[in-house]
């Protein structure tokens, strides 16, 4: 059953373009990753350091392994030098209604 992940961040005012462009470099390969049917992200307009992912996976798992997989790389490290607070994962299933 496909899972929809939310992913909030708040980046450093300081180094929030440096951000976007990492993203932007970044979410190719995230979409491309097995299991990943789509992302997407918005920035807060009254609070442009907040940004928030919705991603669309095809199990908990595979967003799991992705994970695991950025940490290996040491993208998750890297990623975290850029937050001003620590990342809220939220995992959601759709009802069937």
């Amino acid at each position: 059953m496909a899972v929809t992940v939310t992913l909030a961040l708040v980046i450093k005012k300081e180094r929030l373009d440096e951000f976007k462009e990492l993203m932007k470099d970044g979410l190719p390969d995230t979409r491309a990753f097995e299991g990943c049917q789509s992302v997407d992200i918005y920035q807060n307009q009254d609070n442009p350091g907040e940004l928030f992912l919705v991603e669309l996976w095809d199990s908990k798992e595979h967003q799991q392994k992705y994970v695991a997989w950025r940490e290996e790389t040491g993208m998750m490290e890297a990623l975290g030098t850029f937050l001003a607070a620590p990342p809220t994962f939220t995992f959601y299933s759709e009802l069937d209604m």
